[in-house]
């Protein structure tokens, strides 16, 4: 795999001609323009195949799989463009394996959907995934357990060969995290059984392998009694063959300040749960200043900390799929940035004739454009690059692996990356 920025006056075929490759595999794997036009900065992802094959009629994934002995989900991964369905075009070449690959290491990888992603990008995301995380079963205002309508993913995750995990969250029906809600939990025996018996039963009825906690904005005194219900989620589950994974605030030290870190306990939840969740993401978000979602060396400043005080292989390092677009200039309070995905960025800037720069101390590209109106934007999003860097940090540490924060955008680069350095670990 090789990453290539993109200079002014290139082509996808001039690309594709310096790495000996074919033009229309380079514009289809990177899901380019189908007129080539490229911007100045971008980064296309080159996968140099080893064999081809080129589909005949009456092809099918599973009999060219079967063909060249390779697996149906291999062949989904080297040719992203299929997205993991079984329609074919004849005189289509699909790459069967690549050359040379050196990998930088093997990663469990966790991706996080709601329930009405796409189905064509859900195929499409889920041969790049171990695990796949519907979002999410929140808690009643009663104590029990909120209906999430899960079974879209959950029967697509089998298809794939990835392992399904339940996500527990205390975010309420419009969509927020309550700290009242965690507060009446932790506190009641009574509602902890009760909730306790309710998550035994969709584990075992809808075939769950684990189940991932995520409890946020709660009070400081709440710590150790969230650490305490970790601990016993982890005791009652793990013998029925379900992991319990928790996911922390991006702390750099344990004293750190403000609602969303003082109960996450780095040290106590660690010992409690069998994996930790990262949450690296959020520097740059909606309401604040232009920056990237997630700066590596601010990432990297979490990461080694938690390394003092939890194993790297309970680890998972959180990785974004997303970017945003601030209107400049920016006004605490007043300013909103607009989520968009890579591919809502990269056709951003060349409807503007932006150039895309890139941060090498964040390990994110960005760029500013002028709308319509007349008014300067700016955004920072992630490409091949950020996302490779952020996947080898993990590799580097010896982690668990990644969480993708979420599935829901299309970011073929991310993948690509993924699938092209680092070896996908495989649950089923």
């Amino acid at each position: 795999m090789k990453i290539h920025v993109v200079q002014k006056g290139e082509t996808l075929f001039s690309i594709a001609q310096q790495y000996g490759v074919s033009a229309r595999l380079l514009q289809k794997l990177n899901q380019a323009p189908t007129d080539g036009a490229l911007v100045p900065g971008q980064t296309l992802v080159v996968l140099l195949p080893e064999r081809t094959h080129v589909v005949r009629r009456g092809d099918t994934v599973w009999s060219i799989a079967r063909e060249h002995g390779i697996s149906t989900r291999k062949l989904y991964q080297n040719n992203i463009f299929l997205q993991g369905q079984g329609a074919l075009i004849p005189g289509e070449e699909l790459i069967l394996s690549l050359q040379d690959v050196h990998r930088e290491g093997s990663l469990g990888v966790n991706g996080y959907a709601y329930p009405f992603i796409n189905g064509d990008l859900l195929r499409q995301v889920l041969p790049y995934m171990t695990y796949a995380t519907p979002f999410t079963y929140g808690i009643g205002a009663d104590g029990g357990l909120a209906a999430l309508r899960d079974e879209g993913i959950l029967a697509a995750a089998g298809q794939y060969s990835v392992l399904p995990w339940m996500h527990l969250s205390t975010m309420t029906e419009e969509g927020r995290f309550s700290s009242a809600r965690a507060e009446a939990l932790l506190g009641s025996v009574p509602r902890q059984e009760t909730l306790l018996g309710q998550i035994k039963e969709i584990l075992k009825e809808k075939g769950y392998g684990g189940l991932d906690v995520d409890f946020e904005y709660i009070r400081p005194e709440l710590g150790t009694a969230y650490a305490a219900f970790v601990d016993r989620l982890r005791r009652e589950l793990n013998p029925l063959g379900c992991s319990v994974l928790v996911a922390l605030a991006p702390k750099t030290f344990a004293g750190q300040r403000g609602l969303l870190y003082e109960a996450h306990d780095y040290a106590a939840l660690g010992r409690a749960a069998n994996g930790v969740l990262l949450m690296t993401y959020e520097w740059g978000y909606t309401a604040g200043p232009p920056m990237a979602v997630a700066p590596l060396d601010k990432v990297r400043q979490v990461v080694d900390y938690a390394l003092t005080e939890i194993p790297a292989e309970k680890l998972f390092l959180g990785v974004p799929v997303y970017g945003y677009d601030w209107p400049l200039p920016f006004r605490e309070g007043v300013t909103r940035g607009e989520s968009v995905s890579p591919q809502e960025a990269l056709a951003l800037a060349r409807r503007h004739g932006a150039e895309i720069r890139y941060d090498e101390t964040a390990q994110a590209p960005w760029f500013r454009y002028t709308a319509a109106g007349g008014r300067e934007h700016e955004v920072w999003f992630e490409d091949a690059r950020s996302s490779y860097a952020k996947f080898r940090l993990a590799a580097e540490k010896g982690l668990q692996g990644v969480g993708l924060w979420n599935l829901m955008r299309p970011a073929p680069q991310t993948y690509l990356a993924l699938h092209g350095g680092f070896e996908i670990e495989v649950m089923r």
